[in-house]
This record gives structure tokens, sequence and C-alpha cells, in this order.
């Protein structure tokens, strides 16, 4: 049996020459001196305890040898080793759970961020998943072992997007199921459908969105920004909130924008006249900028209300202007995408907060948090108001 050895750490964690790390069977890191035969719980050089959490990586497996050693078995590339795999990923302990460290920044990709990661067994939904960030979320998701639903309203580019994922790799595990966010009968007949196929429901990512477009109202009579961007995919997970709470430890990660804090709702002005206005008193950037808001507001109070039940809810703005499908609807936005896409995000690096707000285990049980460029930072004052919180619940439900 061939050993890859130890696998390289950190040069902040690098041990002294005759030290080995190691790890227990329940994820606890220790350190052994070949020299003295000893052996502690503490980093011999920073005093540091570190641990390992959840499965191994991707294509790896756990096995006992007839004489009782342990070994760890890479399927992917075909090789074997002694040292547990999760040591290249393992964690200085935490003393408050929420104590979250920062490991990613705004050039981190979503593969950076599932590194190591198996999610394998694990169902997912996202939604606006046939371009952009979706896109990617969901490939990068797919690469990593997870079962994805794409919820989307155009079948054939959204089959061309599992094609995709399927050259690069052939045992995705990747389906598409049809939701006009525009059409909440659709969205009920989605949730119906993925509920009837009796799959467990882990994370729920609402990617979805509109952006720049003239006023149009949508057969259910509202305008479609707000529709889109919050009450479908409000409507959405009140018709999986049953499921998610079967399936808890659960998740569900709103994708919102730092255009959240460019508009005057707050709970005193809030009404189902000023989300969904009339023609008059329409503006395409205020609408899509209340609707981000929604976002985040939304994924607090519904973090609020289930969070007892073991379901969190994230939200987060996945990186500064990125030339996605979002800037379709207006020249004047395409040109201004066009002339900034130098200095903007690949989509790899738009999907990583997404990403990790979907699967970090430092985030597990944890939510009401915003995320910006993989960091936990604080959103607007308005979006964290309880009472604007319960007042936007109650009159989406009203509404709907």
């Amino acid at each position: 049996m061939a050993s890859q050895g130890v696998l390289d750490t950190d040069s902040e964690d690098e041990i002294p020459p005759g030290w080995e790390e190691r790890v227990t069977f329940e994820g606890k890191v220790y350190y052994a001196n070949h020299e003295s035969k000893d052996t502690q719980w503490t980093h011999p050089l920073t005093g540091k305890k570190k641990e390992v959490k959840g499965e191994l990586p991707y294509g790896w497996e756990r096995k006992i040898s007839d004489t009782g050693v342990m070994f760890f078995v890479d399927h992917v590339n075909e090789k074997t080793t002694y040292t547990d795999p999760r040591l290249a990923f393992a964690q200085e302990k935490k003393d408050s759970p929420l104590d979250f460290r920062q490991k990613f920044d705004g050039s981190s990709t979503a593969l950076s961020v599932l590194l190591g990661r198996d999610l394998s067994g694990k169902y997912m939904i996202v939604t606006g998943a046939s371009s952009g960030i979706g896109f990617e979320t969901v490939r990068s998701l797919t690469l990593h072992g997870a079962n994805v639903v794409m919820a989307c309203r155009n079948i054939e580019k959204s089959n061309f997007c599992v094609e995709e994922i399927k050259k690069g790799n052939p045992k995705a595990n990747v389906e598409v199921m049809y939701c006009d966010l525009a059409k909440l009968s659709t969205v009920k007949q989605f949730a119906e459908d993925y509920i009837k196929k009796d799959w467990p429901l882990h994370v729920l990512i609402l990617n979805a969105g509109v952006f720049g477009l003239p006023y149009v109202e949508t057969e259910d009579s509202l305008e479609t920004t707000f529709q889109v961007n919050h009450l479908a995919q409000f409507y959405l997970t009140k018709l999986l909130t049953d499921l998610l709470v079967k399936s808890a430890p659960a998740r569900v990660v709103v994708v919102s924008s730092e255009s959240h804090r460019f508009t005057d709702l707050n709970k005193s002005n809030i009404s189902a006249s000023k989300l969904s206005p009339g023609a008059n008193k329409y503006n395409d950037m205020k609408a899509y900028n209340m609707s981000k808001l929604c976002n985040v507001v939304f994924s607090n109070e519904l973090n609020r209300r289930l969070r007892s039940r073991y379901v969190t809810s994230l939200s987060l703005h996945p990186g500064n202007i990125m030339s996605t499908s979002l800037q379709r609807n207006w020249w004047i936005y395409r040109l201004l995408f066009m002339i900034v896409r130098p200095f903007t995000k690949s989509m790899q690096q738009g999907a990583a907060t997404t990403v990790l707000c979907a699967v970090s285990t430092e985030l597990q049980g944890i939510g009401g948090m915003y995320f910006n460029n993989c960091f936990h930072c604080y959103p607007s004052e308005a979006a964290t108001d309880p009472v604007l919180g319960d007042k936007l619940w109650n009159i989406s439900e009203n509404m709907l």
C-alpha cells in the first residue's frame, strides 16, 4: 500500500522536525513527538488547538486493515494513505459558535470554498440556475457530489447547462424542473412536483433575480421585479417549509445585493402598493433596490421563525458589478457592464459567497447573518428591523 505521506500544512502551522500531526476518529487534532514519544493536544509552536469536522472529501473512504490499522482510500486518484485527508482543512477550535473566522475573500472561488467537501447525499434546489452565478453554483456543488435541482423557466437553455455540467462531470446528479417566478401557479406546481419525488431538501438557494425591467405586470397582476425577486421566492420557501423542517438541519440561502442599502422602505411606509406600485410610480432602479432589501429582511425573519426547528437562513451580496444576464434588459446597462467588465469578478468568484453560505460547516446551525465577499458584515439598519420583517412577512402572505 503506497502512502502519500503527510499532507502539506499552511506555513503558519508548520510543525517542528520530529513532530507529526494526527487526528482522532472523533476529529480532534493532536501532535506526536517521535523523539520523546509524547503526544499533546496543542500545536507545539502556536499553542492552538485544532479540529476537523464533517465528512471525508469527495471520493475518499475510511477503511480498517486486517490488523486494525485505519487507512484512507482516494477512489478518484486511486491512492491510499494513513493520514486523514481532513487534516488539510483542520480549523482552529472556536471559543464561541458565533466566532466566524475569515478564510476566504472577494478573490476566492466557489471551488476553493468547496475544496475537500463531500456533498454526497445532500439535496439542493437553486432558482435561476441556467446562467451566471446560478449556473456556477450548480456546477460547483455537483462537482462535489450534491444532488441539485435547477428551478428554471427556460427548459431548453437549462438542459444545455446540464449537458455542459456533465461534460466535465459525467456522474453529476443534476436535474431541471420548470419554475417561472413570474407565474405563481408554476411555483406551486414546482413545489408539489418536488415533494412528490420524496427527496429531502437540505439547502434551498434563492438565486434568481431580474434587474432594469421596464414596468411590466405579471399574470398575477403584480409588478414583475417585486414578484420575481421577492414574492415568488417567498412563496416557494413557504411551500417547501415542511420539507425543510423534515430534512433538518437545513438552510435557506438568499442572494441579495448591496443595493439593499439604497431604498427608503421601512416599517413606517411599507405597504402592498409601495412594494408593487403602479406604472405611474414605478422606477426600475428603486424597484430593484427595494426587492433586494426585501431579500435580506425576509431571510432574517425566516431565520427568526424557523431556527428553533433547525432551519436557518443566510443572505448575501455575491460581489461587485459582474457581467451576468441581469443587465440584458436595457442597452445602457449592457454598455455599463461591458465597460467595467475587466475590473469585475468571474462567475466562479461570484458564486463563492453563495456556496460558502450553503455548505460551510462553521455556519451549521447559525443564521440571520449577511455576507459580502465571503465575509460576515452588517446589512442596513432596516434589514435587521424585526418589526419590518414581521410586516413584510404578513403583507407577502396577504398578497399571495
